[in-house]
């Protein structure tokens, strides 16, 4: 017969397994205050001249009430407020009562109640921060709960997984999420908004200005949420051309930039930016050239400018689409970056599955990655390609069609600038040095203006590109 001590089930196996944490989250509702979002909708029925148009100004929108009926009252009271109606509850019964809402949101009786809810409006800003946190904290639980389903289902896709939930838990903190598609009737006040700024400004660029009047006046300006993409054949000058435009903005205009560069390091960019901003020649330090007193102070002066300046230079090697938008949320969200510049697309990488084996897919998602980067931050993306060896077996001149591996950049660009120097396909060394410093920038595609060819004169020993004094020619 056993001595041995009779089994005594645990206190899990005698009520059941353990829950999970999502059984256990499913059983708990989110958080929410009713309390304050009946008494933000109570101060707006009291006082709607006063708190409705406060509820707009503060953000509040119908998504930051939990209740339905919460935020079926604060829709119509919002449709009845931009109609210049005035708002009282016996118009407002029968609006809801014609639209078939009336029941959903529990009667006349209900409306009566949130009505005279709140006794007095003292406190609805800090009833309004109440119900906007509430709103924020089921937004991270609902963002969470699907990164862990998604880390569960997709577990091949790590990087882009990675991407798309930083994208969101960003959207949370600068309250993306939470704003209203802009209506039309918004959209049109701002396009009359910057037209006026326009005739303000005496024909003036809209948008950040290149240093180069030209390619200003056509596109006026660089604007923000547009894709600028720069083609070129190798040594046309194309790092150059994208580092005088970053120089303008940067130093001249004292905007905020980010430059990634995936082919040069950060010391060689800054090098390049120091002696083409002091216009000294860095050939004359490796031909043994002692540089004057006047030229030191050139060198010191432009030394200080760049390290005052807010460029922030990565030059991650390969970089993938999904890290260089990282980090480009992360330098908007810090220094409130105005412009970002990438040399080149074709040196960047997609860690997507679908991208593994088609060069030509990976390039189409790199190029639409770089577009909806460029609208999620609104700021321009500027981008150097590369081009195919077409212009070689035309005398030079560059075609859209000659952009590397993938005709979505067609598709993707906002404006396209395909940059070639003639001397560099001039048949002897006469006309080399015939054709020595002219240089073109044709802008073949310009969703917004016109396109045509844009004279540049290149200066090779400052490595900079300037203004032409010969004339456009337009299309």
């Amino acid at each position: 017969m056993s001595t041995e001590a009779p089994y005594k089930k645990g206190p899990e196996l005698q009520n059941g397994p353990p829950q999970s944490d999502e059984e256990k989250l499913a059983q708990r509702s989110l958080p929410n205050a009713l309390g304050p979002e009946k008494s933000l909708l109570s101060s707006m029925l009291q006082d709607p001249s006063e708190y409705v148009m406060r509820s707009e100004e503060l953000g509040l929108t119908p998504e930051h009430f939990y209740h339905p009926s919460h935020q079926t009252l604060y829709r119509v009271i919002k449709e009845i407020s931009d109609g210049s109606a005035e708002i009282e509850l016996v118009s407002l019964t029968q609006k809801l009562m014609d639209r078939g809402v009336l029941d959903k949101i529990g009667g006349p009786s209900a409306l009566t109640e949130i009505y005279t809810y709140a006794p007095t409006a003292a406190h609805f800003d800090h009833h309004l921060t109440i119900v906007k946190d509430k709103f924020i904290l089921r937004n991270i639980i609902s963002s969470c709960t699907d990164a862990i389903t998604r880390s569960f289902e997709d577990q091949e896709e790590v990087a882009g997984l990675l991407d798309e939930v930083e994208q969101k838990i960003f959207a949370i903190r600068e309250g993306a999420e939470i704003e209203q598609a802009p209506t039309v009737k918004e959209d049109v006040r701002k396009v009359i908004e910057d037209f006026e700024k326009y005739l303000a400004g005496g024909g003036a660029p809209m948008g950040i200005k290149s240093g180069y009047s030209q390619l200003d006046t056509m596109c006026n300006g660089l604007k923000p949420g547009e894709m600028f993409v720069i083609a070129a054949r190798p040594s046309m000058g194309k790092t150059s051309f994208v580092m005088n435009i970053v120089e303008h903005i940067c130093l001249d205009a004292k905007l905020p930039s980010m430059f990634f560069s995936c082919e040069m390091t950060s010391q060689q960019i800054v090098q390049r930016l120091l002696f083409a901003r002091a216009r000294y020649a860095i050939t004359n330090l490796r031909n043994g050239f002692t540089p004057t007193k006047a030229d030191l102070v050139k060198i010191k002066n432009a030394a200080q400018e760049i390290a005052e300046s807010k460029l922030f230079i990565d030059d991650t090697a390969g970089i993938s689409i999904s890290e260089l938008r990282a980090k480009a949320r992360r330098k908007k969200k810090e220094e409130d970056i105005q412009v970002i510049a990438i040399d080149y697309l074709q040196l960047m990488k997609s860690t997507s599955k679908q991208a593994q084996g088609s060069r030509e897919r990976e390039i189409a998602e790199i190029s639409a990655g770089l577009k909806a980067l460029a609208k999620e931050l609104s700021i321009p993306v500027i981008v150097l390609a590369q081009l195919n060896r077409g212009p070689e077996n035309r005398g030079g001149t560059p075609r859209m069609s000659d952009l590397r591996e993938s005709g979505s950049i067609e598709q993707d660009a906002d404006m396209i600038g395909l940059l070639f120097r003639t001397a560099y396909y001039a048949e002897d060394q006469d006309a080399r040095d015939e054709q020595d410093g002219i240089a073109e920038l044709n802008l073949a595609k310009n969703r917004n203006g016109p396109t045509g060819s844009i004279p540049l004169t290149f200066i090779k020993e400052l490595m900079r590109f300037e203004t032409s004094d010969r004339r456009a020619e337009p299309e």
